[in-house]
């Protein structure tokens, strides 16, 4: 018979006041070598003995550290979509009067009026 190897969960479902959040219990169920092969063998690696050992070891390290960190308690802190903060990095839109047309289109290839004028690229003449 095959253990369970899911998480328990402890879920917030049931409280409006709440985000839908799952915490996990410590305790969480570890990887075999038997699942780190089937893995491998899903994602089509061609692993050796020794990196399936050490694949292994290092992929239950980051479920006994994800273990500890599903333990602080965090009832206090309200849920965020951000990390870090979002700031505006633009400068202010100020109005400054605008450049004389003149100086502007001094060197212009063709003009008419207060315009560049530039040749069609779409249809027409």
């Amino acid at each position: 018979m095959v253990a369970d190897r899911r998480p328990k969960s402890r879920c917030t479902h049931d409280r409006p006041d709440r985000p839908r959040v799952h915490t996990y219990h410590r305790g969480m169920a570890t990887l075999s070598r038997a699942d780190v092969e089937h893995v491998a063998h899903l994602a089509r690696l061609g692993l050796t003995d020794d990196e399936l050992s050490r694949l292994e070891g290092q992929l239950n390290h980051i479920l006994d550290q994800y273990a500890k960190l599903a333990e602080v308690d965090t009832d206090a802190i309200p849920p965020t979509a951000q990390t870090i903060e979002l700031e505006n990095i633009l400068r202010d839109d100020v109005a400054f009067p605008s450049m004389d047309p003149e100086h502007v289109l001094a060197n212009a290839p063709a003009r008419q009026g207060d315009f560049f004028l530039v040749p069609a690229i779409l249809g027409g003449d």
